[in-house]
């Protein structure tokens, strides 16, 4: 991989992690792009994925933190509360990367078919979060004004739901951010309380496979970037990262007030492209 190609590539990450389009779908089509080889490709992306996390923790940094003076005070409060949802909601996605982890990655040296397949799947979603809400009435009027009868604004079964939508968004092309924004606004969740639970959500699985990807590259049961090179990896790190940031605060306000639709709009024709093209 060239040092150019993985700036591209990590402004694209940094770009796609936070809006509703895929990242990974977004990293696939560019990589067939700029024709970057398939070696050491899921490294690269495990990399820039990581940039975005902190990028996340730049952003939240003051939530977060309020998250954990509450945690210490060793209470049942709306803190603990938060992070009990929290860690709900990364259940489904530690099974999928614990137990079917090898076919994920398989799914990444595949087609851009499955791409433009899971883009729809996003597109769908996207479009009825606009417009349903099977949970809290079946026509949505905008993004009514009410208060959630639950504590933060989200339950556990709802927590849990969302968490099934990040688990079926490790596969390229379904946006994570889209799909579990969507699941919750589709479950009845508030636009401002899935702003930031979404992204929330994400960042204990995604350095967590970055820790242990690290300790098998420590131990010697794997090699880590071979095919990318350090400098790729360094500077795919630094562009999703900066880009990651700027996506983060632009899709928190789109989130809360904007219609998710000019997205599943976008992901529509990206997949009808990619089913001419591919």
């Amino acid at each position: 991989m060239e040092w150019w190609q993985a700036i591209l590539l990590g402004i694209v990450q940094g770009l796609t992690e936070f809006l509703p389009v895929s990242s990974s779908g977004h990293l696939m089509i560019a990589r067939e792009l700029l024709g970057v080889e398939t070696e050491g490709f899921l490294d690269f992306t495990v990399t820039v994925h990581f940039a975005t996390v902190l990028s996340t923790l730049v952003v939240f940094w003051g939530a977060i933190w309020t998250l954990l003076k509450g945690l210490f005070k060793f209470k049942y409060n709306d803190e603990t509360d938060y992070i009990a949802k929290l860690v709900v909601s990364m259940i489904p996605v530690a099974i999928v990367g614990f137990c079917f982890k090898d076919v994920v990655e398989g799914l990444f040296g595949d087609s851009l078919k499955i791409v433009g397949i899971c883009l729809l799947i996003t597109a769908a979603l996207l479009f009825l979060s606009d417009h349903f809400s099977f949970f809290t009435g079946s026509k949505k009027q905008g993004d009514a004004a009410g208060i959630s009868p639950y504590r933060n604004g989200i339950s556990f079964w709802q927590a849990f739901v969302v968490g099934l939508g990040q688990a079926c968004a490790v596969a390229p092309g379904l946006s994570r951010s889209g799909t579990t924004i969507a699941t919750g606004l589709i479950c009845g969740v508030k636009r401002d309380v899935m702003a930031q639970f979404s992204f929330l959500m994400v960042l204990v699985p995604i350095v967590g496979e970055q820790l242990l990807d690290l300790l098998k590259v420590a131990t010697g049961e794997a090699t880590f970037g071979g095919g990318v090179g350090a400098t790729a990896l360094i500077l795919g790190f630094i562009s999703a990262f900066i880009f990651g940031w700027l996506a983060c605060k632009l899709m928190i306000a789109l989130v809360k007030k904007a219609k998710l639709s000019w997205f599943a709009l976008y992901c529509f024709v990206v997949a009808i492209l990619i089913f001419i093209f591919a």
